[in-house]
């Protein structure tokens, strides 16, 4: 496989075969992203459960302790007072049917985040074949289908994300961006891995974290020494 300048340069500052400790290897992360942009910070981490299987499914959501380093754009399907409520807790976009008919018609998904209220998702089921695949799906264990919108616009906003297991028994999630620095991300890794250590189903056996990796958008990847977490 050939790779670019910058990648390669990256692969010459460490040992790709070593594990490192926490605070080393946000170092390593932040020094290999190379690129002129501010660069996401993303935490991989390979279970040993089968994904498959419903009773080993690894999900759920945190708001990080310094946040994402992105700004999310809020999608509020309610009506009435939650409406207004939506509105001055700082949604972006709040609307019923006719939301869900942009949505349908214009092909539109100016937004991250979609939440609604329990009465609301009937509605927003007629879209659910173009939520579920773009994983914009409201979900009650994500906190996206509440009667309190406040609370999860806030909670959004302040840098909330959801970890999940994918087919091949991997998590990925952002923990930061390049200029969080290596404290912050740290805090923000050791949070995100608390959580999902916390989450190890009770059908696991064996090993339950098998790997895990820290990457910058465009850098290599860089393995962290859980044995110590």
């Amino acid at each position: 496989m050939k790779y670019g300048k910058k990648y390669a340069d990256s692969l010459k500052a460490y040992d790709r075969s070593k594990t490192y400790d926490v605070n080393e290897a946000m170092g390593l992360v932040i020094d290999t992203a190379k690129a002129k942009f501010d660069e996401t910070i993303e935490l991989h981490v390979r279970l040993g459960v089968d994904p498959r299987q419903a009773d080993q499914q690894v999900r759920g959501v945190l708001v990080l302790p310094n946040g994402t380093g992105k700004t999310k754009k809020v999608l509020v399907i309610a009506k009435g007072e939650r409406a207004d409520i939506a509105k001055e807790a700082g949604a972006d976009f709040v609307g019923a049917e006719e939301m869900i008919q942009k949505i349908q018609t214009e092909n539109w998904f100016d937004f991250d985040v979609v939440i609604t209220t329990p009465d609301m998702m009937g509605v927003v089921g007629r879209i659910g074949k173009v939520l579920g695949p773009k994983g914009l799906m409201p979900n009650p264990k994500s906190g996206t289908v509440t009667m309190d919108v406040a609370k999860a616009i806030t909670e959004v906003k302040a840098g909330k994300v959801e970890y999940r297991l994918d087919k091949t028994a991997i998590i990925h999630c952002p923990i930061g961006r390049k200029s969080f620095g290596k404290e912050k991300l740290g805090e923000n890794f050791t949070a995100l891995m608390d959580a999902i250590i916390k989450a190890k189903p009770a059908a696991a056996k064996g090993q339950y974290i098998k790997s895990v990796t820290v990457a910058s958008t465009m850098g290599p990847g860089v393995k962290v020494n859980y044995a110590k977490l």
